[in-house]
């Protein structure tokens, strides 16, 4: 037996996704999204889960239950992604524009790694969990992050696997730095603002300084932070061996101003 229709229906939004559409006509009907989905008999307590993958059974039920074509239903989830931007495509939210969810609203393009600013009203996204005070982040910081969201968006999209690969070294290193350890992909997916920003600008700064040159050069690196640099080139013996070399190098145009400093 299919659920009655619900007194009240909402029509979605462009980019809107189907877990805040569903949330929006909880709302519209004065229950919460778990009352709304044991109303329609489907098997989750979570709209989230039905983002990627919505069944035909799933899709008729709320088809019905809303007043709209199951087709409508199907093109709130996310189409067929390539590995690489499923890569960077987050399972659950981790940023949101403030203007835009007091609205109830929840787009499909705030779950991507690259999504930096709201493609609706123009603000900046924040995270959704351990976000700063905004006069704690550097305005140079957030210049260099939106550019390397912007980069990163074009690796995502692109057909080799090259300029991906070129970012997430630089990712990779930033990570190092900021003693955060796991996958570069969720770095740039991390709930907490300084090592997102961080990552992403580190993808900008790659573009104009070689990666392993800056590497060698700063004054900041650890151990953890050159191993994590191995890591990252690991598979291009003929970089590592440039590394090398200019390790060297430095390491012999430092060692007369050293003893230069003990006379």
């Amino acid at each position: 037996m299919k659920p009655h229709p619900l007194p009240k229906t909402v029509a979605p939004l462009p980019d809107e996704l189907l877990s805040g559409w569903l949330s929006r006509l909880a709302a519209a009907n004065y229950c919460d999204d778990a009352e709304l989905l044991a109303h329609l008999r489907i098997d989750t307590a979570h709209g989230t889960a039905l983002d990627f993958n919505v069944d035909a059974a799933a899709a008729a039920k709320i088809a019905n239950a809303a007043r709209v074509n199951p087709d409508v239903v199907r093109s709130l989830t996310f189409p067929a992604m390539t590995p690489r931007e499923a890569s960077l495509t987050a399972q659950m939210p981790f940023q949101h524009c403030m203007q835009c969810a007091r609205e109830g609203l929840s787009l499909r393009h705030w779950r991507r790694a690259w999504a930096f600013d709201c493609q609706v009203c123009g603000t900046r996204l924040v995270q959704t969990l351990g976000k700063l005070r905004e006069e704690q982040i550097s305005g140079k910081l957030i210049y260099r992050a939106r550019r390397g969201a912007e980069m990163l968006e074009c690796a995502a999209r692109s057909r080799g696997p090259k300029q991906l690969r070129r970012a997430m070294r630089a990712v990779t290193f930033a990570m190092s730095l900021k003693t955060f350890r796991g996958d570069p992909s969720f770095a740039v997916q991390n709930p907490r603002s300084e090592v997102r920003l961080f990552c992403l600008a580190a993808i900008a700064a790659a573009r104009s300084h070689p990666l392993a040159k800056a590497a060698i050069v700063s004054k900041s690196i650890d151990d953890y932070a050159r191993v994590a640099l191995l890591r990252a080139f690991e598979k291009e013996p003929r970089l590592l061996a440039a590394v090398d070399h200019i390790a060297q190098r430095c390491a012999r145009n430092r060692s007369p101003m050293t003893a230069v400093s003990h006379n």
